[in-house]
């Protein structure tokens, strides 16, 4: 057994080892897949727009008619909600399963990104890299771990910072301007190492976008006070940036049992994906266009949102024991709290060497993390 591989003694008792290469190709999740579930309906797309685009209003409008305490913290937990359901939206324009029109998927993106500060080119492309790269610690974009040796470079408040629930699910902002640690660019500069010479006009219009953005609250503040745009707008988008970094993180961590990250020749795209984990959201399922169908997603980002599902169903006597059936939830996903909050206390780093390895942790932030929580 490779000397990264960190099971502890209930995961070492297991038959199944996630990071063995799979017995099947990509080719045979495709082929089980139904041919219609890779259709792209324009139409469709718009009307999840537009429903989302009622209730954020009608929530706004409801919240500013009644202007009430026993109001706004219930405003506040739905609208952000919807805010995280339309950047959901722009996601998939950013991976073109919106429709077959780069125009309608671009302008319909921008739109939906930036009215949420989201510059959607520059995310986009990143996300294009994650995807592309998913499960490869050197390569991949999104939470990735931290070697090592970078992991013992950062100074203790930064450790604190990063592992110490709940200040991760803040850190969307932080990563659009500056990436991880171990990473250098911005997700609004056109030079960043973040893209490629071709790509510098789009990042551009994209931080254009933003700017307007920016500008229109700024106005905002100006005409009818900053108190009621933060009610109406800053605090939901606020719980926005709580729910993409909550829901992003488990999609790639918290596992019941440690899942692998690759180096070099041990990674592929398929072993990549088939590291990723599908969760159930209760009543949420729907209203963020079933995201947490996670694993079809990530091998096959072309497929609609509302595919996804079926799509998944039909993948899953292919991929055997590399789907892990996501744990069933009430009406609201309170289990997964349990998931967000062992993982980021006990996975750190994982080592500087091996092609497989598996999260290792500081022991005295773990301890640390313990105490405050007892």
């Amino acid at each position: 057994m490779n000397n990264n591989h960190n099971f502890d003694a209930v995961d070492a008792g297991r038959d199944f080892d996630p990071s063995n290469p799979p017995p099947f190709k990509i080719s045979e999740i495709r082929a089980a897949i139904p041919k219609h579930c890779w259709v792209k309906n324009p139409w469709r797309s718009l009307s999840y727009v537009f429903r989302d685009l009622v209730v954020i209003f009608a929530l706004a409008a409801a919240a500013f008619y009644f202007n009430s305490w026993a109001v706004w913290p219930l405003y506040w937990a739905a609208e952000g909600t919807m805010f995280w359901a339309i950047f959901v939206l722009g996601h998939d324009c950013g991976h073109g399963s919106f429709s077959d029109s780069p125009l309608l998927n671009n302008v319909s993106g921008h739109l939906l990104h930036s009215s949420i500060l989201v510059p959607y080119h520059g995310w986009r492309i990143s996300h294009r890299t994650h995807h592309q790269n998913h499960g490869n610690v050197e390569k991949d974009e999104s939470w990735v771990p931290l070697p090592e040796n970078i992991y013992r470079n950062l100074d203790f408040s930064t450790r604190i910072m990063r592992y110490t629930v709940p200040l991760p699910m803040f850190a969307y902002p932080i990563y659009l301007w500056t990436r991880s640690p171990g990473k250098e660019g911005s997700h609004f500069n056109p030079y960043s190492d973040l893209f490629a010479p071709h790509e510098r006009g789009a990042v551009l219009t994209s931080t254009i976008c933003w700017t307007a953005m920016v500008l229109l609250l700024l106005y905002s503040c100006s005409v009818f006070g900053s108190v009621l745009v933060l009610k109406l707008y800053g605090v939901p988008y606020m719980i926005f940036i709580m729910w993409l970094d909550f829901v992003t993180y488990l999609h790639h961590h918290g596992y019941e049992q440690k899942l692998p990250w690759y180096r070099s020749k041990e990674w592929s795209y398929l072993r990549g994906g088939l590291t990723t984990v599908d969760r159930d959201y209760g009543w949420f399922n729907n209203i963020h266009h079933d995201i947490g169908t996670h694993v079809i997603h990530h091998l096959f980002p072309q497929i609609p949102h509302y595919h996804l599902v079926e799509a998944t169903k039909a993948a899953k006597p292919v991929l055997g024991k590399y789907y892990r059936e996501p744990k069933k939830s009430g009406p609201f996903p309170f289990h997964l709290f349990r998931n967000l909050v062992a993982s980021i206390r006990e996975d750190h780093y994982v080592s500087d060497i091996g092609d497989i390895v598996y999260y290792q942790t500081d022991t005295q932030l773990y301890k640390l993390s313990k105490s405050k929580l007892n």
